[in-house]
């Protein structure tokens, strides 16, 4: 296919049909020349910018019809069966078409070093057969009247005001403001920090597809952003909406060097702002000086210096040979105020391609020298290296001159590098430079078997990666939610705010923040030079729903609100409030959380409704130690009692109050009892508050009155206590005191519950007091023959969960002593190493084994049980009902009671005596806890004194001097019988015994022996 090519029009007969009409941005120049092209029966019209030229396309078609009206671009091509007119860029106007009418925009452009010439040619050349017009700045008038003589001349006024507004901060821009920059790296700098501050900012740059530029421009001129931020690319006759320009940058790269903006380029830019009758204004931001004054003055008046020179290339070129090709190319103007143009991207690519010896082989004769220039038009967009531009061009042109048409295999290849959405900005950039090079190609008429499909194929995957950049920049650079909110603002239209059920505080469908609970958290990003506007927006809402809210709270079980770990209420699952000390441990506040919009009666019945779910969660909880705390029924030296119970919240250490409580009579013991009080061996407390529930409540309470809730073992020791653990190794990170309010007792380097601890006693107290009433009778398991003291047995050791150390530490702490003794006991006989049997399986380390602490915890899960017994039961009942169970325990070697391996020897078998070893056993005593005197003061002190036990007053301890005789009821002042119990203690016979009395008891059980010794 032949290249049309313009005739060379002599001066003389240049002007004909020709008018130039002139002047500044904002005249009306384009709108006029739409005009008079509708009015003809044809015409063309070419225009700087293939985004522009796709503008007029729109104004036009939608005037006379998309079946009128084509498009042509070098990547795009719209051209429907019988057009009218045809837009174009200027490089790509149709030259063999002959309409009546012909339009050339911003005819300044032929001084232009990189494309100039084009328009050159095209202003000196291209005629329409009815009118002509040339379109552009006045700069230009000289050269064009000098090149075209007679040439008509029509001037046109601006018709708005553009004056200079000085230097502002960019964040101090006003609206509707763009900002020019000359490199991507100030564009995308610059559009972050209006993001930030100011809600986003489109994007424009001459490096972006039309499509993404077009979405980007719409961003601006829809009002969803107040600002533009862009290269030199928006003084190319793009209509804005615009109210001010300011140049973030003053010096560019013209493709040859870094220079200043001249006047003329300051003004085409600055010219931008304020669209027809509306008045605009520019100045500077960023890191650039003030203007001049004679600056100021030539821009406000649109005065500039004249172009010197056209830019101008030969257009009849000769495609005879390369050579002659190249001397065509070469050849000068002849004509004053025309300039050689520079060597352009297409003469380096042709010098390129012929230094290639095949492509110079292949270039012969005019079609393939004319074929060989119109592959060296392919436009560089990569932007990688001449060198590599110029490869990928030698392949194209060896695939034409080869194949008469590029092979769609490899055409489809080079699509695939560029057909993905994935990647950053420049990545997606750089795909799009990529992809428009095959566009243009696909759009080459006669270069693909089928072009149609490629246009199709390619102009696909441009659109698509334009789409996919578009909402990488959008995504980046703009705020939506500010953006809409602001847009709404302009618009002076009421604001719509609503709250959703998760409590998302939405105002025109935009998240500004949450509502937790009582409390509007507004979300940072919404915070703007606008966010008070935005929130009395949402304040109608956010007062409708809090009253809402409150209404509902006040109504609302007790289930709907939980008290967490931290000490905040919630309720529903939203923090409404949290605990606050007050002087009385047990009557904490509720301290309100929320913030001004919860007001007035709201605000009263909010606090009223807590108050009352505070107390009930004490009340309910904690009632026993509330019912202490009452007194009802109580008296004297009880009421005494209680106070120091409640005071200890539900632990009292009976050393600490042990005059007082030796004071007690039965009555006070039964009140207090029948309040949930357990007299125990070493700790007065309520069996009922050791659950999980109030244990974990106490704790709170108690670090909530230090200031502490945050302290060491708030969160693991509380979970230890409901896991039903009978001991825990101590932290001595933790505060003893913790320890004892949840419910244990420190004892050496384990934490024992107290209720376990006696338990523990009950289990000790029998043994201590056991003594040999028949030779023939062997002692229970863990009894010393001496009495006075024990072994420790398994059953003691899986009632702790420790064994060895740990437990002896245990038993010292609670004033026990060691004695080691050595005794004889048969050999036990060797077994069979192929039979295992319980008698030859080691027990001494059961306690330390999970299953031994799984035993503990099952201790623990029945006393659970038996401590919520409101009666203090008897030692030695209890011991009376675990002997049994324990008899037939296997004992640890260094725990073995001697008196139970006595019992194992058995009568000489006629075989002989069988054989004996010695082995040393522990065998522990109460330790003397009282140092005072002894004499009749301590035997008038009366039972409670002797039915202590371990340090003060442990069972079994002779404080008197030697025992009397063994028997039931022939002990002296100060002896225990068999069961601890002193017989001179006894309730009077004018009194009634109360039946839930340890005296009461004890009696039982000693009329039981005393029958079993009669039979």
């Amino acid at each position: 296919m032949s290249r049309p090519q313009t005739l060379q029009l002599p001066p003389s007969a240049r002007s004909r049909t020709v008018t130039a009409v002139l002047g500044p941005t904002n005249t009306g120049k384009t709108h006029l020349a739409i005009e008079r092209m509708l009015a003809q029966p044809s015409g063309l019209i070419g225009l700087p910018l293939r985004l522009l030229a796709r503008e007029v396309y729109g104004r036009i078609a939608e005037r006379a019809g998309t079946d009128t009206v084509a498009l042509i671009t070098g990547e795009e091509k719209i051209i429907p069966k019988q057009p009218r007119f045809w837009v174009s860029t200027v490089e790509a106007m149709p030259l063999d078409l002959n309409t009546e009418f012909v339009a050339i925009d911003e005819v300044q452009l032929a001084g232009n070093l990189d494309r100039g010439h084009v328009f050159t040619d095209r202003i000196l050349n291209l005629r329409g057969r009815s009118e002509t017009l040339l379109l552009g700045s006045a700069t230009a008038r000289p050269l064009l009247e000098r090149l075209i003589p007679g040439l008509n001349v029509v001037t046109r006024p601006r018709m708005s005001i553009l004056s200079y507004a000085g230097s502002k901060k960019v964040s101090r821009l006003p609206a509707r403001s763009a900002i020019v920059a000359f490199s991507s790296d100030e564009v995308y700098s610059i559009a972050e920090l209006l993001r930030r501050q100011r809600g986003g900012a489109a994007v424009v740059l001459g490096s972006l597809s039309p499509r993404t530029r077009n979405a980007q421009v719409d961003l601006f001129q829809n009002g969803d952003v107040d600002h533009l931020v862009a290269t030199d690319a928006i003084g190319m006759g793009l209509n804005l909406d615009v109210h001010h320009i300011a140049f973030a940058g003053n010096r560019k790269y013209d493709g040859y060097q870094y220079r200043q903006l001249t006047p003329s380029e300051m003004g085409q830019i600055a010219g931008r702002a304020g669209r027809h009758t509306k008045d605009g204004t520019f100045g500077v931001t960023g890191r650039v000086d003030p203007l001049d004054d004679d600056l100021i003055e030539q821009i406000e008046s649109h005065h500039f210096d004249s172009l010197k020179v056209l830019q101008w290339r030969n257009s009849a070129l000769d495609f005879s040979s390369t050579n002659a090709l190249r001397r065509s190319l070469d050849l000068p103007p002849r004509e004053e105020g025309l300039a050689r143009a520079p060597t352009g991207d297409d003469i380096t690519a042709l010098e390129h391609l012929l230094r290639d010896s095949a492509i110079s082989d292949m270039a012969k004769g005019a079609k393939s020298v004319e074929l060989l220039w119109d592959v060296c038009q392919v436009p560089d967009y990569r932007k990688i290296a001449p060198a590599n531009h110029g490869d990928l061009l030698a392949t194209i042109y060896n695939h034409l001159m080869r194949h008469n048409a590029i092979e769609d295999d490899w055409f489809s290849r080079q699509l695939a590098f560029a057909d993905r959405v994935d990647g950053d900005i420049d990545t997606l950039a750089n795909r799009i430079a990529h992809i428009r090079t095959w566009t243009y190609v696909a759009n080459r008429p006669d270069w693909l078997a089928d072009p149609a499909h490629w246009q199709d194929v390619t102009r696909s995957i441009e659109d698509k990666l334009s789409d996919a950049l578009h909402d990488r920049l959008t995504q980046r650079f703009v705020d939506r939610r500010t953006s809409v909110l602001m847009r709404r603002l302009r618009e002076n239209a009421m604001l719509e705010a609503e709250i959703t059920s998760s409590g998302d505080v939405l105002v025109e469908g935009q998240h500004i923040g949450n509502l937790l609970g009582f409390r509007f958290a507004p979300d940072a990003a919404a915070e703007g030079p606008d966010g008070k506007t935005v929130r009395a927006a949402a304040q109608k809402a956010l007062t409708t729903e809090i009253e809402s809210r409150a209404e509902k709270l006040g109504k609302s079980e007790n289930s709907d609100f939980v008290l967490t770990s931290d000490g905040a209420i919630r309720w529903r699952g939203e923090p409404v409030a949290k605990l606050s000390p007050t002087d009385d441990v047990l009557a904490p506040a509720a301290l309100l959380l929320a913030d001004e919009h919860l007001t007035g009666p709201a605000r009263d019945t909010v606090q009223n409704r807590l108050n009352l779910w505070v107390k009930a969660q004490v009340d309910t909880l904690l009632k026993p130690l509330m019912d202490l705390k009452t007194g009802e029924g109580l008296e004297g030296l009880a009421r005494g009692i209680a106070f120091r119970i409640v005071e200890g919240l539900g632990i009292l250490e009976r050393q600490d109050a042990s005059d007082e409580i030796r004071q007690l009579d039965q009555d006070m013991r039964a009140s207090l009892r029948k309040h949930g009080v357990r007299f125990g061996a070493y700790t007065i407390f309520v069996p009922a508050l050791l659950k999980p529930a109030p244990s974990q409540l106490l704790a709170q309470l108690w670090a909530l009155k230090h200031g502490e809730l945050d302290m060491n073992g708030m969160e693991e020791l509380p979970q230890l206590s409901a896991s039903g653990r009978t001991s825990i190794p101590v932290n001595p990170e933790i505060q003893p005191a913790l320890y004892k309010v949840v419910g244990f007792r420190v004892c050496g380097p384990r934490a024992v519950r107290v209720d376990i601890l006696e338990r523990l006693a009950d289990l000790i107290r029998p043994l201590i007091a056991w003594k040999p009433l028949d030779s023939e009778v062997a002692p229970p398991e863990g009894a010393i023959e001496t009495g006075g003291g024990f072994t420790v047995t398994v059953a003691m050791t899986s009632l702790l969960g420790c064994a060895g150390e740990d437990f002896s530490a245990v038993l010292k702490s609670l004033g026990y002593r060691l004695e080691t003794k050595e005794v004889q006991r048969p050999v036990a006989p060797k077994a069979d190493p192929t039979e295992v049997t319980p008698d030859t399986a080691e027990p001494a380390a059961v306690a330390d084994t999970p299953a031994a602490e799984t035993a503990a915890t099952a201790e623990s899960a029945e006393t659970e049980a038996a401590a919520t017994e409101a009666s203090d039961t008897s030692a030695a009942e209890q011991a009376a009902e675990e002997a049994p169970a324990t008899t037939d325990a296997e004992t640890s070697a260094e725990a073995q009671a001697p008196e139970t391996e006595d019992a194992q020897t058995a009568e000489p078998t006629p075989a002989g005596e069988p054989e004996m070893e010695t082995v040393t056993i522990e065998i522990w005593r109460p330790g003397r806890h009282d140092r005072r005197p002894r004499g009749r003061q301590d035997q008038r002190r009366g039972g409670d004194n002797r039915k202590q036990q371990g340090p003060k007053g442990a069972p079994g301890e002779r404080r008197h001097g030697k025992p009397g005789k063994s028997g039931p009821n022939k002990g002296r002042a100060g002896q225990k019988s068999f069961d601890g119990v002193n017989r001179r203690d006894k309730a009077p016979k004018d009194k009634p015994i109360d039946p839930n009395s340890p005296f009461a008891a004890l009696m039982a059980l000693k009329e039981n022996m005393d029958d079993k010794d009669k039979k």
